[in-house]
């Protein structure tokens, strides 16, 4: 009988902790894509002058040939409100895309050790952040593909709200052993780096969406005909490294420090730690 009441004790202790370790999980996860979607959002709202003028340079090349010349030609025949276009499709855009970055790559974090036990961490986090990216990028499309036609076509439309209809209407949806100062150091470096290097291999891709998007080609190999092999690489890349570089650097900079905040490891650590942390206590 004794014994029988220890292990309906045990059990119980067990199911607490399980429901603790639930708890945990939901609140993590939760500070986890808020701080995605703050950091990208407002990162990219900042840069949204800078991506207007790319914008404009993909589509118009000949006109918009130079940073200092493209600005200068914005400002006189648009007014400087045309410097800050897509600006609501950018933040909540980048907003939905940075939520879904950064909290899937903290569930995949999790998840893929218990699956591939044999991997090292390394792997793990190139695997989670690879398989956060495609769902991220898959929720930003519908704002990327609002927010090209509004910096490029003066008349599409205003803004979001009265973009994205126009675009569904004809398109559908197709379409620790280190501080934490250390490791927030840390994390600034390999996200610019991944940023430049990222700007260099996807330059080619940008050009062609842009030329997509605004009826410059009908089809990809059409748009890489008009465009040029070697212009796909060089055309308005200064601009895309000044954007991308600062703009990854900033987002996982204000992520990791929102997330030291609320008390939880930087990204180079796993949320397992923080688990076992709450149910020793």
């Amino acid at each position: 009988m004794e014994q029988r009441v220890r292990e309906e004790q045990m059990g119980g202790e067990e199911q607490g902790r399980a429901r603790a370790c639930e708890k945990c999980a939901a609140g993590y996860y939760a500070i986890c894509t808020i701080g995605g979607m703050l950091s990208a959002g407002t990162t990219h709202l900042v840069t949204t002058p800078l991506d207007v003028l790319k914008v404009n340079m993909q589509v118009n090349p000949l006109k918009y040939y130079g940073m200092s010349s493209g600005f200068s030609t914005l400002w006189k025949e648009q007014g400087s409100s045309s410097l800050w276009k897509g600006w609501s499709a950018k933040f909540c855009g980048y907003g939905v895309q940075g939520g879904c970055k950064f909290g899937l790559y903290e569930y995949f974090k999790s998840l893929y050790p218990d699956i591939l036990v044999d991997y090292n961490r390394t792997f793990i986090f190139f695997l989670s952040s690879a398989s956060a990216q495609v769902f991220a990028d898959i929720a930003l499309c519908p704002f990327e593909s609002v927010k090209v036609r509004v910096q490029a076509q003066p008349h599409f439309a205003k803004g979001l709200s009265d973009g994205f209809p126009k675009v569904y209407k004809t398109e559908g949806l197709r379409k620790e052993d280190c501080s934490r100062v250390q490791q927030l150091g840390v994390t600034c470096l390999a996200g610019y780096t991944a940023g430049a290097v990222g700007t260099l291999i996807s330059n080619p891709a940008d050009n062609i969406v842009a030329s997509l998007y605004n009826k410059k080609a009908e089809n990809v190999l059409q748009a890489v005909k008009k465009i040029g092999f070697l212009n796909l690489f060089t055309r308005s890349l200064p601009v895309r490294i000044t954007i991308v570089g600062p703009v990854v650097t900033l987002q996982w900079f204000l992520y990791d420090s929102i997330k030291v905040l609320n008390g939880l490891p930087t990204s180079g650590g796993f949320r397992r730690r923080v688990e076992e942390a709450n149910l020793s206590a």
